[in-house]
């Protein structure tokens, strides 16, 4: 919701986006838990499983009208600021903005985080990630804020890392 509020979105646009940060996985009740759990890397199955989860998450919120305009915003949080994201292959600000702001977020939420395949990166580690991928996977500008917002709320790791 800063990153949000930084780049000026609307009062509107903020509950969108956060009630797209809370239900962006909702799709993911359609996987298989051995496939969400799993420590192995996934096959082609497995992986056609994970990436139909953004447009299960649309349906899912697009069942009622009111959550429509979410069920977009979920539909696109894994399209890429460079165009190979999934599932429409969109690119830097075809990509709604509130998409964008989740997906750096939730990366950096993902990467600070014990996952069943890998034990949790340091903020450190997490920052340097998602600025070395900013201008392919992330909005550059996205990334940029949200290690602002990170710094304000006196992590560490993100004041080294928001000096550049």
């Amino acid at each position: 919701m800063r990153v949000g509020e930084r780049l000026g979105i609307t009062r509107d646009e903020r509950e969108v986006l956060r009630l797209a940060a809370e239900l962006h996985d909702v799709g993911k009740l359609a996987i298989p838990e051995i496939v969400l759990q799993k420590a192995a890397a996934l096959d082609a199955t497995e992986w056609s499983f994970i990436h139909s989860h953004t447009l299960i998450g649309q349906r899912i919120l697009s069942s009622a009208a009111a959550l429509r305009p979410v069920g977009a915003v979920v539909r696109s949080t894994h399209e890429n600021w460079d165009g190979t994201g999934y599932p429409d292959g969109l690119a830097g600000e075809a990509i709604p903005l509130s998409a964008r702001i989740i997906a750096a977020c939730d990366a950096y939420s993902a990467m600070t985080s014990d996952r069943p395949y890998r034990a949790a990166r340091s903020p450190e580690d997490a920052i340097c990630e998602l600025r070395r991928c900013a201008g392919q996977q992330f909005d550059p500008n996205v990334v940029d804020l949200l290690c602002e917002v990170l710094a304000a709320e006196e992590e560490p790791a993100a004041k080294l890392a928001a000096r550049g």
